[in-house]
């Protein structure tokens, strides 16, 4: 059994199976990206062991978690097996790297797997996450005003080479008050949001910039970790300069097949912000599809909001950019270039 520290855990676990044997609620908050959650005890059967421990001591609760744990093992045993074979490589944590990794780690032992734990477990991972979020990134970010189609330019900056990181596809959410419409049902947990980031960056190389699309320090109800989203505002900004028409347009392709009570939802939501008299323009020409026209009321709304938190950046944006429907490959390019005249000024 091999106990190592949570980098050189990733690193030598990074296309391996890992187990989180802590409880199904704990493995919920949060876990190592890709981590299988395969808990030693219930959460109903952990409130037990809590309960013994504190009114009958330690040895009580360690026989009843043996009770608990015992018509399991085999069952664990022949799963790890059907997922590496006998004698593969598995890796293990739980919360503090204690008695439910380490029990586990000698049952898999016994049977004839390599085991590595997480020293200090999951506890530990956390402190690292954050340290990896604290570190000084050499961020690029990439703005526009709503409908601009910055996410789908990320993934063309991808296509051409660049470090990217989707923030909003790790929150599962566009940003805004429309945000949850068509996304994979329910947010990851803060927690784990900056675990997939941490994950995300990670895998980057550190001397060369990562792009990241401008965001509120909220996206839905996930919050970016401060020190990450100082950087974020202290980075380069490019600014897309896309015509309303357009992208008044690519939001109907985005939304307008959404639920319409969805979407009404999402107008009551800014409605006060709004003003009363636009929101209610905006639900009764959703009630008859007019879509392009809600589009336009919400952006009369969005595009100062927008302005507002640009004037507020540390910094001006270093770069406006053009960008028309159908001109993705070629404004992805204009951006690296942009980037490469920068990086080189005096």
């Amino acid at each position: 059994m091999r106990k190592l520290e949570p980098d050189v855990f990733l690193a030598q676990q990074a296309t391996g199976l890992v187990w989180d044997v802590r409880s199904p609620v704990e493995y919920a908050a949060g876990h190592l990206p890709g981590a299988v959650s395969v808990p030693l005890f219930s959460d109903e059967e952990r409130a037990q062991v809590g309960i013994c421990y504190k009114q009958k001591g330690g040895p009580q609760a360690v026989e009843l978690g043996l009770e608990m744990v015992g018509p399991k093992m085999a069952s664990w045993v022949r799963q790890a097996r059907q997922t590496i074979g006998t004698g593969g490589s598995i890796g293990l944590y739980c919360w503090r790297g204690g008695m439910r990794s380490g029990s586990m780690a000698w049952l898999l032992e016994q049977a004839g797997f390599d085991v590595s734990l997480v020293l200090g477990g999951y506890k530990a991972y956390r402190h690292y996450v954050r340290a990896v979020l604290e570190r000084p990134w050499r961020l690029h970010v990439l703005g526009g005003h709503t409908g601009s189609g910055k996410t789908e330019l990320l993934h063309h900056l991808a296509e051409a080479g660049a470090q990217v990181i989707d923030l909003e596809g790790l929150a599962r959410h566009k940003g805004s008050a429309f945000g949850a419409i068509g996304q994979p049902e329910g947010q990851p947990r803060i927690e784990h949001f900056e675990n997939l980031l941490a994950g995300q960056l990670l895998t980057k190389d550190a001397s060369k910039p990562i792009w990241v699309e401008d965001e509120s320090q909220t996206i839905g109800q996930v919050f970016i970790y401060k020190p990450f989203y100082d950087l974020m505002e202290a980075a380069p900004l490019y600014c897309l300069q896309v015509p309303l028409t357009d992208r008044v347009a690519r939001l109907v392709a985005d939304y307008a097949q959404g639920p319409e009570a969805d979407l009404a939802a999402a107008i009551q939501k800014i409605a006060r912000r709004m003003g009363p008299q636009h929101a209610q323009t905006a639900l009764a020409a959703l009630k008859v599809g007019e879509y392009a026209h809600v589009a336009e009321l919400a952006l009369a709304y969005y595009d100062p909001c927008y302005d507002h938190a640009l004037a507020r950046r540390p910094n001006p944006p270093v770069a406006f950019v053009p960008y028309l429907k159908g001109q993705e490959i070629p404004t992805a390019k204009a951006l690296l270039a942009e980037e490469q005249l920068n990086q080189t000024a005096p």
